[in-house]
C-alpha cells in the first residue's frame, strides 16, 4: 500500500503540469458512466488531490448556456435551474483516468480513444436515424393526381381519344352535312341509314368511329374533318346555296380553298361548306361560311338575337318622313317587324345617292327590303357589313374570304 500511495502522489504532482481539457456539455454527460466503468474493473483505491488552477487574465466571460429541465413545459422555472457553467465551468478541469495496455491506471489530459469512438458512433447513429425518418416520410407522400384537361386538349394530345355517342342529327351537323335543322329533315325523309338500316329518329345515339352512316348514298367519314370558319364578302349575282347544279353559288368561290386542302391538312377529309343564314342574290357583303352545323344552328337561330347591320343605297331623296316610316316597321309573314336603328348617313363627294344605315335583329326574309319599300323608297343596293360584334373587314375585296379566329367567333356570339 505504501508503494501505491507513492505512485499516486507522483501522479498527482505530475498532473499539475499537464494541459487539461476543458469540460464540454457533451463530454460532461459521459464522465460519470466512463469513470464508473473504468473503476469497476479494478479494486485499486486511491485519492487524488487537485492543484489550484493558475490565475487567468481578466477577460469578458462567455455567455452561459442555461441547463433546462426537459420535463418542464414552460420557461417560468428557468431561474430555479442551476447554471453549471456559471458555478464551476471556469474552475472544472477533467483528469482522464485511463488504463493502459498493461492494466495500470494512468492520468492524461485528453479523452480516451474508446470514449471518442463512442461519441463518433453516437453522432453517426443520429444522422442515420434522421435520414431514415426523412426517407420514410418521402416514401409515404401521396402522389399528386394528374391535372384534368378539357375535352379539346385530350382530343388534341391523344389520338385514341373518342367522344361519347351523340345524337344522329348532331353528328351530321358536325360532319358538315348540313345544319342541325336540315339534318333532322334528312333523317325524317329516310335519307340516312345507320349500320344498314334506315333511321328516322334524330335523337338516336351514334358513334361515327364505329357506326356505318350513309347520307344520300354517301358514307360519312369515321374521322370528322377539321372545323372551318370563314367570312366572305359576297358579290352580287351569287346565291347562298351548296347545290352542285347551281353555276353561280357562293360555294364556287371556295374552289381554290378546297383544292389546297390536302396540302394544308394532309390525311383529313375535305370539309363540306355551307353558309350561316342567307343573303339574296342581289345583296352583297358579309356572309359566314363553315362546315360546323352546331355553330350554324346557334348563330342562325332566332334565339341568338344577333343584330345585323346593313347599308342601303337609295334612288332619290330621303326625307324625315321616310325615316319615321322605316322606324315604325312593317308586317312580314304576319309578324310586325321593327328595326333597331335607322340613320341617314352623311353625304360623300364620291357618292351621289343617299345611304341609310339600318340595324335589325329578327332576320326575317327580305326584312330590310320590305322596310324600305314600305316607306315609299326605291332601293338601289343593299350590303351587310356586320353580324353581332364582327364587322366585315374594310380591305376585304368582293369574292374574297378570310379565316376567323377565336376572337372573331366570340364576337359572333359562338359559345363552344
Amino acid at each position: 500500500m505504501a508503494a501505491m500511495a507513492a505512485a499516486v502522489a507522483a501522479a498527482t504532482s505530475a498532473f499539475t503540469s499537464l494541459h487539461l481539457t476543458r469540460a464540454t456539455p457533451y463530454t460532461r454527460r459521459h464522465i460519470r458512466t466512463f469513470i464508473t466503468s473504468s473503476l469497476s474493473s479494478s479494486s485499486t483505491k486511491f485519492n487524488i488531490t487537485f492543484a489550484s488552477p493558475k490565475p487567468k487574465p481578466k477577460t469578458k466571460p462567455e455567455p452561459a448556456i442555461p441547463i433546462r429541465n426537459p420535463n418542464s413545459d414552460s420557461d417560468s422555472n428557468s431561474d430555479s435551474v442551476p447554471n453549471l457553467d456559471a458555478e464551476v465551468g471556469d474552475q472544472l478541469y477533467i483528469p482522464w483516468i485511463v488504463r493502459d495496455e498493461k492494466g495500470n491506471l494512468t492520468l492524461q489530459s485528453t479523452p480516451p480513444a474508446r470514449l471518442l469512438h463512442e461519441m463518433a458512433n453516437a453522432s453517426t447513429g443520429k444522422k442515420k436515424k434522421k435520414g431514415k425518418e426523412v426517407a420514410s416520410k418521402a416514401a409515404t407522400v401521396v402522389p399528386t393526381p394528374e391535372p384534368k384537361h378539357s375535352k379539346a386538349a385530350r382530343r388534341f394530345y391523344n389520338e385514341n381519344f373518342r367522344d361519347p355517342p351523340q345524337r344522329l342529327s348532331k353528328v351530321l351537323a358536325a360532319a358538315g352535312v348540313a345544319s342541325r335543322r336540315s339534318s333532322e329533315e334528312l333523317i325524317f325523309q329516310g335519307r340516312v341509314t345507320v349500320n344498314g338500316s334506315v333511321c328516322k329518329t334524330p335523337q338516336t345515339k351514334v358513334d361515327p368511329a364505329r357506326d356505318v352512316i350513309y347520307v344520300n348514298g354517301n358514307r360519312l367519314p369515321k374521322k370528322l374533318p377539321t372545323k372551318v370558319y370563314l367570312a366572305l364578302n359576297k358579290p352580287k349575282g351569287y346565291i347562298c346555296s351548296s347545290g352542285e347544279k347551281e353555276t353561280k353559288s357562293v360555294m364556287s368561290l371556295f374552289d381554290d380553298f378546297i383544292k389546297s386542302w390536302d396540302k394544308r391538312h394532309p390525311g383529313q377529309p375535305k370539309p363540306r361548306l355551307f353558309t350561316v343564314g342567307r343573303l339574296d342574290v342581289a345583296t352583297t357583303g358579309l356572309i359566314i361560311v363553315t362546315n360546323d352545323g352546331e355553330f350554324t344552328h346557334q348563330i342562325a337561330h332566332p334565339s341568338s338575337n344577333l343584330s345585323k347591320e346593313y347599308i342601303a343605297t337609295i334612288d332619290g331623296e330621303v326625307h324625315k318622313r321616310h325615316l319615321i316610316a322605316i322606324s315604325e316597321g312593317t308586317i312580314i309573314d304576319g309578324v310586325h317587324c321593327t328595326p333597331d336603328n335607322v340613320e341617314l348617313l352623311p353625304g360623300q363627294p364620291d357618292l351621289k345617292r343617299p345611304r341609310l344605315r339600318i340595324v335589325v335583329h329578327e332576320g326575317r326574309n327580305h326584312e330590310v327590303r320590305e322596310l324600305v319599300k314600305n316607306a315609299g323608297l326605291q332601293l338601289r343596293a343593299l350590303k351587310r357589313i356586320r353580324i353581332g360584334g364582327f364587322r366585315l373587314p374594310a380591305d376585304l375585296a368582293l369574292g374574297k374570304h378570310v379565316e376567323l379566329n377565336q376572337a372573331n367567333l366570340k364576337a359572333l356570339g359562338w359559345k363552344s
